[in-house]
């Protein structure tokens, strides 16, 4: 079985993703949305193919703005669907939108999206499957898995051998115990 640490080194768009960003901890709530964005939009696709849409995806979503994205009507739902520059799924912007003001509520019961994730903290993958599926939308345990393991909430972005690992490890995600 192949892992992403042996896929990702010296690949245009999963080499940097891998590098430097897969499994760090992820501190700032608009990136926190954009990684959920982008997983959501996985679904049923190639991550490479995310990859290569991420910066359309950053320009439709008006750089992850949860508070803009949260206020986009049918104007905006329109004009996602119409852009070809990201994926044209109607569940998946729906879910986007609603997920923005869901995190929207969380920021002003908890601080952030971050802090609502920390406060969670820790849980085993079910608990948080559980927990995303009743906040959010268009979250099943692929998603859920993927998201809090690229942003540090769970273990195994890298192997142990991955010379990535050490630096996740020297960044200190929740996983690793703070």
């Amino acid at each position: 079985m192949s892992h992403y640490c042996d896929l990702a080194p010296g690949h245009p768009f999963h080499g940097p993703y891998h590098d430097h960003e897969y499994g760090f901890p992820v501190e700032d709530d608009c990136a926190l949305f954009e990684r959920l964005v982008l997983e959501i939009n996985q679904a049923g696709l190639s991550w490479l193919t995310v990859l290569k849409k991420r910066a359309a995806f950053q320009a439709a979503f008006e750089g992850f703005d949860v508070d803009r994205v949260a206020a986009y009507g049918e104007a905006e739902r329109a004009r996602l669907l119409a852009d070809a520059g990201i994926i044209r799924n109607r569940l998946k912007v729906d879910a986007a939108i609603h997920n923005a003001g869901v995190i929207q509520a969380l920021r002003a019961e908890h601080g952030s999206f971050k802090a609502w994730l920390d406060h969670h903290h820790p849980l085993e993958h079910g608990g948080w499957v559980r927990l995303f599926k009743r906040t959010f939308r268009f979250t099943g345990p692929e998603i859920v898995g993927e998201l809090l393991m690229s942003s540090g909430y769970l273990p195994g972005a890298h192997r142990d051998d991955c010379p990535v690992q050490a630096s996740v490890l020297d960044a200190r995600p929740p996983w690793a115990g703070r």
